[in-house]
């Protein structure tokens, strides 16, 4: 079972999770808004791909951050608490299958490479 990790009204995650739906692929759904995430899952990310994918700098809420603040973000420990705090900042959505991830983002053809579906 595929586990999404996301906001829910972002067009992103609904064309994701609308793609997931038509191929008939299971998954259960984690709202950062709702649960929140905690600094294991976010450090386990970290350590599988880079920090600076899985935080959006692009995001209207980083750009809202103080500059100080946004200087100050240079490395995965750095960046973790401020993800905690401001759950906007993860990129979007984010799948993970026991414990991997296996997406960051949404892009049809690379799910198709991902989920092995030829369409």
């Amino acid at each position: 079972m595929y586990t999404i990790f996301c906001i829910p009204n972002y067009d992103t995650v609904k064309k994701a999770i609308n793609w997931l739906k038509e191929n008939n692929i299971d998954y259960q759904f984690h709202d950062y808004k709702v649960a929140g995430i905690d600094a294991t899952t976010l450090q386990s990310w970290c350590e599988q791909i880079s920090w600076d994918i899985i935080f959006n700098k692009r995001s209207t809420t980083y750009k809202e951050l103080p500059s100080s603040l946004q200087q100050s973000i240079t490395t995965a420990a750095k960046a973790i608490p401020v993800m905690q705090q401001y759950t906007s900042i993860i990129k979007r959505p984010i799948i993970v299958k026991k414990g991997k991830v296996v997406a960051v983002g949404f892009d049809a053809g690379n799910y198709e490479e991902i989920f092995g579906l030829s369409l």
